[in-house]
C-alpha cells in the first residue's frame, strides 16, 4: 500500500486557514469585503479582546439564501467566477471562496442572513469538527457574521498572537483600507463596547479621508490627477513640508482595492526628490483605475500584492502626475515669468533683522598705516607654555579633571551662549566650548537609561495640557506603551479614540505647544520602531533614542546661570566628554590653537 493519502476536508481547511486567517485583522478583512460585495450601503465592525473573543460583521447588503448560508462555507464556493476567462475580469473584492471555509476552520461561527423576498432570515452555526447546524430567526435584511474564539482549536496559533494593542491596530488598518475607497458606505468599528470610528456616508472620498486620518492631513495635499488610455489617476500627494520620518498614510488603491507596491512607491518618491530630504517619507492616497484584463489580483493570498501589464508605463505617469501636482503647488525650484506682478523671492529668515544690524549697506573702516608684519607696541610677547595633550587636541586621552578645567564656583558671568547652540568660558589654558545640544543628548541619555532601568524619572508639568491628534493607530501606540512613557516621565493621557494630552514631560524637555507637537510625532516614530531584543542592549537603544529627542527640543540656556547649570548637570554624567554614540561634547582650545587662528 502507497504512503501518500488524501487530506480530509477540515484538515485541509486549517491549512487553508494558515494563509487566509493570519490574525484577527484577516478575519475582519475578508469579512467587510464580503459585505461590500453584497451591496451594503451600512457596515459595523463590532470587536471583543482585539478579536480573540468576537469578531462581528453587520452589514444590509442583499443577504443569502438558505442553501447558500450553508454552501459559502464550503472550500471555493463563490458565485463570481465560472470560467478561467472570469480571472481576467476581476471586479470585487472576494472571488477564491476561501476566506469562509479557512474562517470556520479556526473559528466558531455563526451567520444570520435574510433576503429583502425572505419572510425569515437562516442561521447557520459551526463549531469545528461539528455538524453544521441551521434553523429560521427573525433578521433585518443583509448578513451578520460572529466570529468567536479564533484559532481555539489550534492553541499554537493563538499563543504567538500579540497583545491586544497590537492585534487592534492592524484591525484598524484592515478597516482603514476598505472604508478609505468607499466614501459612499458608512462604517463603523467599536471595542469593547466603545465606538473607535462612525464614518457617515461622504460626498467625496476627500472628506472620507479626512474623517479617517484627520482633518490636519487632509488640509496638507494637493490634488493628483492623470488620465491615459492606459491609466487614469486620481487621488492626493501630501506637502513636503508635512513629510516625515515613520512611514504613515500612503496609500495605493486599484478599483477600490488596497494594494502594497515598493515599485509604485519608488515613483512617488522619485516625484520628491528635490522638495523633501532622505529618511522622510510624505502622505499620499493613490487611485489607479486600469483595465481589468490588465492587471492579476490573484498572485498572493490576502490580495495585497498586485501585477500590472504596464507597469512600466504606469510608473512613469504616476511619476509625472505626482510631479505635476507638486508643481502646481508652487513647491518646485521654477520661476513663472508670465504670472502677474513681480517674481517671488524667498522670504527672510527669522534671524535677517538681527544679523543685518540697523544698516543694511555694509561699512569698512580701516587704518592705511597698519603694517601685518610688525607687531604692535603694547601686544605683550606670547606665552608658549606646555599644554597638555587633552587640552591641545580636545578631550580624548586620559579622563579630564574637568574640576580643574571648570569651577562651578567662579561667577557664571564668565559664561557665553552663542547662537543658541555653543557655551563659551574660559579655563586655565584657553577657553572650552560646550556644545549644547549635546549636552542635552548627554544628561537625557544617563537619565532616561536610569529611568528605564531603576524606574527614577523627573517630570515637569506643563501650565496649560496640551492636546494632539494622532489618529487612532498612533493612539494605540501610547495606550500600548504608557508604562514605559511614565518611568520616562511623560505624563500623557488618552482622550478620545485618536488624540492625547500631554500634561508632563521629562525635566529638560520643552512645554511649548509647537515643541509638544514635534515631540508626539518624534514619539510615535520610536515607539513604533521598539522592537525586541535582549534586555540590555534595548534599554540602552531606548534610552538614546529618547535622549536624542529630548536633545532637540531641549531649551537653550536663556541666562549665564542656566548655562551655570546646564554645564554642573552634565559634568556630574559619568561620561561629560561623548554622546551615546560618541560625538564630541567637549573640547578645549588651548592658547597656541588659538593664536594659530591670528
Amino acid at each position: 500500500m502507497g504512503k501518500l493519502k488524501v487530506l480530509s476536508a477540515r484538515i485541509s481547511n486549517m491549512i487553508a486557514a494558515g494563509e487566509v486567517v493570519q490574525r484577527p485583522a484577516s478575519v475582519v478583512k475578508e469579512l467587510m469585503e464580503n459585505a461590500v460585495d453584497a451591496g451594503a450601503t451600512q457596515v459595523d465592525v463590532v470587536i471583543t479582546d482585539a478579536g480573540r473573543t468576537l469578531v462581528q460583521v453587520i452589514d444590509n447588503g442583499s443577504g443569502m439564501s438558505p442553501s447558500d448560508a450553508v454552501l459559502c462555507f464550503e472550500r471555493h464556493a463563490t458565485s463570481k467566477i465560472a470560467t478561467a476567462a472570469d480571472l481576467e475580469n476581476i471586479l470585487t473584492y472576494g472571488f477564491r471562496g476561501e476566506a469562509l471555509a479557512s474562517i470556520a476552520a479556526v473559528a466558531q461561527v455563526t451567520l444570520r442572513t435574510r433576503r429583502a423576498g425572505d419572510d425569515t432570515a437562516t442561521q447557520v452555526t459551526l463549531s469545528g469538527e461539528e455538524a453544521v447546524r441551521t434553523s429560521s430567526v427573525s433578521a433585518p435584511v443583509g448578513s451578520n457574521f460572529a466570529v468567536r474564539n479564533l484559532f481555539y482549536n489550534t492553541p499554537a496559533r493563538r499563543k504567538f498572537l500579540k497583545s491586544d494593542n497590537v492585534e487592534f491596530k492592524h484591525i484598524v488598518e484592515e478597516f482603514t483600507r476598505i472604508a478609505i475607497p468607499r466614501p459612499e458606505i458608512g462604517f463603523t468599528l467599536s471595542h469593547n463596547g466603545k465606538e473607535v470610528f462612525v464614518l457617515r456616508k461622504a460626498q467625496s472620498l476627500k472628506f472620507r479621508i479626512q474623517d479617517v486620518i484627520g482633518r490636519n492631513v487632509v488640509g496638507e495635499v494637493v490634488d493628483v490627477v492623470a488620465d491615459t488610455s492606459i491609466v487614469k489617476i486620481s487621488g492626493f500627494a501630501g506637502r513636503p513640508e508635512s513629510a516625515r520620518k515613520a512611514l504613515g498614510n500612503q496609500f495605493f488603491f486599484v478599483g477600490g482595492r488596497y494594494f502594497r507596491s515598493p515599485y509604485l512607491h519608488k515613483a512617488v518618491m522619485k516625484a520628491y526628490e528635490e522638495f523633501v530630504p532622505d529618511g522622510l517619507t510624505p502622505s499620499y492616497f493613490i487611485f489607479l483605475q486600469v483595465d481589468p484584463h490588465s492587471v492579476d489580483v490573484n498572485i498572493h493570498p490576502t490580495k495585497t500584492e498586485i501585477k500590472f501589464e504596464d507597469d512600466n508605463v504606469i510608473f512613469q505617469v504616476l511619476y509625472a502626475a505626482v510631479r505635476e501636482a507638486l508643481g502646481r503647488g508652487s513647491f518646485g525650484a521654477s520661476l513663472d515669468f508670465d504670472s502677474e506682478g513681480a517674481v517671488e523671492f524667498p522670504s527672510r529668515g527669522r534671524g535677517f533683522d538681527e544679523f543685518k544690524g540697523s544698516s543694511f549697506s555694509p561699512s569698512v573702516e580701516f587704518d592705511p598705516t597698519f603694517d601685518p608684519f610688525k607687531p604692535a607696541a603694547d601686544e605683550p610677547p606670547v606665552q608658549r607654555d606646555p599644554v597638555p595633550s587633552y587640552e591641545r587636541g580636545g578631550l580624548s586621552g586620559r579622563k579630564p579633571d574637568f574640576g580643574r578645567l571648570f569651577d562651578s564656583a567662579q561667577a557664571a558671568t564668565e559664561l557665553m551662549v552663542i547662537q543658541g547652540r555653543f557655551i563659551v568660558k574660559r579655563s586655565e589654558s584657553g577657553l572650552m566650548i560646550v556644545h549644547i545640544r549635546r549636552a542635552w543628548e548627554r544628561i537625557l541619555y544617563e537619565s532616561a537609561l536610569r529611568a528605564v532601568a531603576e524606574g527614577e524619572h523627573v517630570t515637569q508639568t506643563a501650565l496649560f495640557p496640551v492636546q494632539v491628534r494622532v489618529g487612532v493607530e498612533q493612539r494605540l501606540l501610547f495606550d500600548e506603551n504608557a508604562q514605559l512613557l511614565s518611568s520616562l516621565g511623560f505624563d500623557i493621557t488618552p482622550i478620545g479614540t485618536d488624540t492625547v494630552a500631554v500634561e508632563g514631560v521629562p525635566e529638560g524637555y520643552s512645554c511649548e505647544p509647537g515643541k509638544v507637537e514635534q515631540m508626539i510625532g518624534d514619539l510615535v516614530l520610536i515607539l513604533s520602531d521598539c522592537g525586541t531584543g535582549l534586555e540590555a542592549v534595548m534599554q540602552q537603544k531606548t534610552a538614546s533614542k529618547f535622549a536624542m529627542l529630548g536633545s532637540v527640543n531641549a531649551q537653550v540656556p536663556d541666562s549665564p546661570q542656566a548655562a551655570q547649570h546646564l554645564l554642573d548637570t552634565l559634568f556630574a554624567c559619568e561620561n561629560a566628554e561623548f554622546t551615546s554614540n560618541g560625538r564630541r561634547i567637549v573640547s578645549v582650545l588651548g592658547a597656541d590653537e588659538i593664536e594659530k587662528r591670528f
